[in-house]
């Protein structure tokens, strides 16, 4: 092999890292994370099942908490592997077309989800404001191409970035600062000038994630309006309680990115561990809980976990 081909290969090798000055541990601090990525798995892909094996639940919403459980799955799935290679086998070096190919499904995921959080507080504003036209409005093919278009939008939005990065130098350390790839991450390591990554990545996230947050509230308000003037005590409380577990949701993606961001701005010079716990904090919690709160708080939903999980006699005394 010439040392031409041995260059080209180094440079285009990344190394990840698990926790900062706890190598040794690494097979002990695998067994939490194995666990939380067992429970977001397992939780995700049994809501699918129920939803796709209970004709009652064909209904617009639990094709958006479909599409909610579907995404939370593929996040979970992104980072399971690079994760597992350095905890198990301490093996943290990826290429560069892996490491890219990781980085467009985490960031394309992520903006997706807030998408499809967008589209579910738009299916309760239908079902509370204007309850009569809930499945005129709601179709299938309406709720297909709605996730057909979240998905688009993020993919295609992240396209510009990743494209951009394989043009760059990486003529200084290879070592990334997290268990898989980050462009935030990566574009700090480039010998070039990432001025259009930097502000082309901060527009895109204050638009769409902007964008996604105003359109949630403007739901919420107009919601909270309608709601308020339901004369009945007892049917105020039964229509905010559908959206509870879609504002657990919410609460859940957008207060780890808030800390994330803080992390990242305002405290650079803070413990590694501080950004690391943060990063797998905003990755690993939406997955695991989401399925927890849908399964607690939706009532059908709760029915079809127990019908897996219980022999029909107990069901059928269940009601």
């Amino acid at each position: 092999e010439s040392p031409l081909t041995t260059s080209n290969l180094l440079s285009s090798t990344f190394y990840l890292i698990g926790i900062p000055g706890y190598e040794a541990a690494h097979c002990w601090i695998s067994i939490p994370f194995c666990l939380l990525y067992l429970i977001g798995i397992v939780g995700n892909s049994t809501i699918l099942h129920i939803i796709r094996t209970d004709p009652s639940l064909h209904e617009p919403m639990y094709y958006f908490l479909a599409m909610l459980s579907f995404t939370d799955m593929g996040m979970s799935l992104s980072t399971l592997p690079t994760m597992l290679r350095i905890f198990w086998f301490n093996a943290n070096a990826i290429t560069f077309d892996a490491c890219v190919t990781q980085m467009f499904f985490i960031h394309s995921l992520s903006l997706m989800e807030s998408s499809v959080l967008l589209a579910m507080a738009f299916d309760r504003y239908v079902a509370i404001c204007n309850p009569l036209r809930y499945s005129t409005i709601l179709t299938p093919q309406r709720i297909a191409k709605i996730g057909v278009a979240a998905f688009l939008r993020s993919a295609f939005c992240m396209i510009p970035l990743l494209v951009r990065l394989a043009y760059f130098p990486f003529c200084r350390s290879h070592v990334l600062s997290h268990s898989y790839c980050l462009h935030q991450d990566m574009i700090r390591l480039a010998c070039a000038d990432t001025k259009f990554n930097v502000i082309y990545g901060l527009v895109l996230i204050t638009v769409l994630w902007g964008f996604d947050s105003l359109g949630i509230l403007v739901s919420y308000i107009f919601i909270l309006r309608s709601v308020l003037s339901i004369a009945s005590r007892e049917e105020r409380l039964k229509a905010l309680n559908t959206c509870a577990s879609h504002i657990c949701a919410v609460l859940i993606l957008y207060v780890p990115m808030i800390g994330l961001s803080i992390v990242h701005r305002f405290a650079k010079h803070a413990s590694p561990l501080v950004h690391i716990l943060m990063a797998h904090i905003y990755l690993l919690v939406p997955p695991v809980l989401n399925p927890i709160i849908y399964s607690v708080k939706t009532k059908q939903i709760r029915r079809g976990v127990v019908r897996l999980l219980a022999p029909k006699r107990i069901c059928s005394i269940l009601g």
